[in-house]
């Protein structure tokens, strides 16, 4: 007998282009098609389409496939007709359960992608990015000498100088949200994107948007009065900040 193919398609979306030998029994074709489908062969419904329009039922299990006017690239659609089956367990992520893996486990696999670049000293562990890392947190740890916490302090927004908010300096060191040193602000508008608080973890108390956590070479103390300060979305984004 010939090979032919076609197209396998189920009511959850699957559809895949295979080929079968037209002597198989249609027994043989639904072993085929169950680990293709996920629905097993005893409850199988199979009907040949060509389009949209319907030919008609596979449905002799004894019957070879050629025995049906199958031709290349008709339709193939399988329907489950076990009513307590569970619809869509094959492509509902939401029914599979999630693998996590915390950062310290992570960083601890070696076949990981970060292991990969760690090794070979790609990316942000290249000699050049490593370089780059312990320069900015000897200027983080240098600005972070000079500042105060209750000192007035003025910000810089990205690489524009002449782009900067004012306010107070309410916390200095670390956090649980990202490694390093950090300067919790509080600006003197709602331009902020919390209340002194990240993630459930607590840091100091404000008004609500007129907190801020930015790098410690971001920050200039001294004795800034109060202004207000109205600045354009895009130039917001500038600012490393949480």
């Amino acid at each position: 007998m010939s090979i032919v193919t076609v197209i396998v398609s189920t009511s959850e979306n699957i559809e895949s282009e295979r080929r079968f030998d037209k002597g198989l029994t249609l027994l043989d074709l639904k072993c085929k098609l169950e680990p293709i489908t996920g629905i097993p062969a005893g409850t199988q419904k199979i009907e040949l389409f060509r389009g949209n329009n319907l030919i008609g039922p596979l449905d002799d299990d004894d019957r070879m496939l050629g025995s049906y006017p199958v031709e290349n690239y008709m339709r193939l659609h399988i329907t489950d007709l076990n009513p307590h089956r569970v619809k869509n367990q094959f492509t509902d992520v939401s029914l599979v359960e999630k693998f996590e893996l915390t950062e310290e486990e992570y960083a601890n696999r070696n076949d990981s992608v970060r292991a990969f670049k760690e090794r070979n000293k790609l990316g942000r562990f290249s000699k050049e990015a490593l370089e780059d890392m312990a320069e900015l947190e000897r200027q983080n740890n240098e600005a972070a000498m000079k500042i105060k916490v209750g000192e007035r302090c003025e910000i810089q927004m990205g690489e524009d100088s002449t782009i900067k908010r004012r306010g107070w300096v309410r916390f200095l060191g670390t956090t649980e949200f990202q490694p390093g040193l950090w300067v919790g602000v509080q600006y003197d508008e709602p331009l902020g994107k919390n209340d002194g608080s990240v993630q459930g973890e607590r840091y100091f108390l404000c008004p609500p948007k007129c907190g801020g956590f930015v790098r410690p070479n971001k920050v200039v103390t001294g004795d800034f009065p109060e202004e207000d300060i109205l600045m354009s979305e895009e130039e917001d984004d500038d600012l490393e900040e949480m």
